[in-house]
């Protein structure tokens, strides 16, 4: 329904925009530098196993898992996990994203706050995130102040997928941030072969303040709606 309404294209459009653009960007970085080897040789799967050794994370696991760039750190089992590109490519993109995410599990490591915040708001996401707009439709076609009630509590139940999204931004500036120190520092790239691991990773960041953009966007589409209602 909210498709339909030019005030919901007035507040998506902006984040839609965005998140082409960033989805674009990275999918052009990454295809750059994924033809550009890094002069050692190494790859992404060696790369990131010798930044978790020199920190103490021996019993960090690195495996193989499918798709496109699927590469993420899992803190509960303690494991990073590389798509087959960045897993087995000696390429400044390979090795850049593995960097990232062996980043992550240094943040782990650290106990880093941002994620240690963003790890347990895992599951209030994973319920606000689908459940919170369903109430908040019911409660606008329902009448009365239970309906207000039950929209505004959908409200609340969403704003946390926001919060998540707005979390989420330094986590993942910071991982980038330590990879790109932990790559010259190992000895695996040169300072000269940075430009491309920058390029890659700040196009990966972009996709993630679009995604906040947009939680923050319909969040307040949503509020708009209701202080609307209620006038």
């Amino acid at each position: 329904m909210f498709f339909f309404d030019p005030l919901y294209l007035l507040f998506a459009l902006p984040a839609l925009i965005l998140g082409l653009y960033a989805q674009m960007k990275v999918q052009s970085a990454f295809g750059r530098y994924s033809r550009v080897r890094v002069s050692t040789g190494i790859t992404g799967a060696r790369a990131a196993r010798r930044i978790l050794d020199a920190n103490g994370l021996t019993h960090v696991t690195v495996e193989r898992v499918g798709g496109f760039l699927s590469d993420h750190y899992d803190p509960r089992t303690r494991t990073l996990r590389l798509s087959p590109d960045v897993y087995d490519g000696p390429t400044l993109a390979a090795v850049g994203v593995a960097a990232h995410e062996a980043g992550h599990a240094l943040q782990h490591q650290q106990n880093y706050a941002p994620l240690q915040l963003r790890t347990a708001m895992v599951p209030s996401v994973q319920i606000g995130s689908w459940l919170g707009p369903i109430l908040f439709v019911i409660g606008l076609i329902m009448s009365g102040a239970v309906g207000q009630s039950i929209a505004w509590f959908g409200l609340l139940l969403f704003g946390a997928t926001a919060l998540f999204a707005l979390v989420t931004l330094p986590v993942e500036f910071d991982a980038s941030r330590r990879a790109k120190q932990l790559l010259v520092s190992q000895g695996i790239l040169t300072p000269q072969e940075l430009q491309g691991v920058n390029s890659v990773l700040d196009a990966a960041a972009l996709t993630y303040v679009a995604a906040a953009l947009q939680a923050i966007m319909t969040l307040l589409y949503y509020a708009s709606l209701l202080m609307g209602r209620r006038e």
